[in-house]
């Protein structure tokens, strides 16, 4: 099946140096979210996560997941019919691929799903000639979204942000301090299993020099449904910083930088990695105090 002519246009528009597993990945990310758009998704549910900063807001780091939350807890919420209705949009313009749905885990309340598709043949579903070095003839590209369906709070403000492709549309997401929030809540209390996750900590540097402060109320309520703070345990700005500065010292940075290097292209901005860099930048953050 020819893939629909304003993917060809998405595809010709990226940077020559991109490689085209990502350009691919990005373009699946953003018709995903149009399919899901045009069946009411975010009547129900928000976009966030670092994939949101990059679609929205320009993040430079490529993103692999899809990340949401309802924007009230419903232990009943069903997210098959949205993939449904999403899958049919991704295949009527040109996607052929595969949606696996991983039924919800009772502990978290998180629903995850996969798109996967072969590469070469979305590919060769563009009908031009395109650079095909390096990409292996069973190389699938993949897509995890995953959605929250017992947020920590129920009235945080919500704003309403255009994707404008592969046809403009609309999409709901917080607001950028929560935005920050929630990826703050990440790299504190991220479980590292393996590796720790560079890519948290690259954001957090984009936040703080883009002067979003960070809403510190959200990020409260964050942590005490994770149990990662007591129920009246005190949670101020400086108690902020001394969590971040003990974080920073438990962190490997060069296990790190491996693990983001290969979401960004100019690799030459982790090279100023380390625990003293760490400690000197978070010396700009802002921090405001909102009440959700």
């Amino acid at each position: 099946m020819r893939l629909d002519l304003s993917i060809k246009k998405m595809l010709e528009s990226y940077n020559d140096q991109m490689p085209q597993i990502d350009k691919l990945r990005e373009i699946l990310q953003q018709t995903a979210l149009l399919g899901l758009a045009r069946h009411q998704f975010f009547e129900h549910a928000v976009f966030y996560g670092g994939t949101a900063l990059r679609i929205l807001y320009g993040l430079n780091r490529y993103s692999e997941d899809l990340d949401f939350s309802l924007i009230k807890p419903d232990k009943n919420f069903d997210f098959n019919p949205f993939l449904e209705g999403m899958h049919r949009e991704l295949m009527g313009m040109g996607f052929e691929l595969d949606v696996k749905v991983r039924e919800k885990n009772v502990d978290t309340g998180i629903w995850s799903a996969f798109l996967k598709a072969d590469t070469l043949s979305l590919l060769l579903s563009i009908h031009e000639k395109t650079n095909m070095k390096g990409i292996h003839p069973d190389q699938k590209i993949q897509v995890k979204l995953e959605i929250d369906t017992d947020p920590p709070l129920r009235h945080l403000p919500l704003e309403t942000k255009l994707v404008k492709n592969p046809v403009p549309f609309y999409v709901v997401t917080y607001a950028i301090i929560d935005l920050f929030a929630g990826k703050m809540h990440a790299a504190l209390c991220r479980n590292w299993k393996k590796r720790v996750k560079g890519r948290d900590w690259y954001d957090l540097i984009w936040y703080v020099q883009s002067g979003i402060p960070v809403n510190l109320s959200h990020l409260r309520e964050r942590m005490r449904q994770t149990k990662h703070l007591g129920p009246e345990e005190s949670f101020g700005e400086k108690e902020l910083l001394e969590r971040l500065h003990a974080r920073i010292d438990e962190i490997n940075w060069d296990s790190a930088k491996s693990d983001v290097a290969v979401f960004i292209a100019d690799k030459r901005s982790l090279e100023i990695w380390s625990r003293q860099f760490f400690h000197d930048i978070i010396a700009h953050l802002r921090v405001v105090d909102d009440p959700v």
